[in-house]
């Protein structure tokens, strides 16, 4: 079971096409994302700022 340290702990994404990296806590200031915005809080019809490649070709990653 998670901790509620674990369960707050911000996650990162990235683009399958080119590799861009979205991290929840810092968010995308420039794109409208501010820091602690969660994926789940993204707009499905947000795209990659690099590539503009959909929201739901990501992948969450662990660095």
């Amino acid at each position: 079971m998670a901790t509620t340290t674990e369960a707050k702990a911000f996650l990162v994404w990235q683009c399958r096409t080119c590799g861009f990296i979205y991290e929840e806590e810092f968010g995308a200031p420039t794109e409208g994302l501010a820091p602690g915005t969660r994926w789940a809080d993204v707009p499905d019809s947000w795209i990659c700022p690099s590539c503009g490649t959909k929201k739901a070709d990501f992948d969450m990653i662990e660095l």
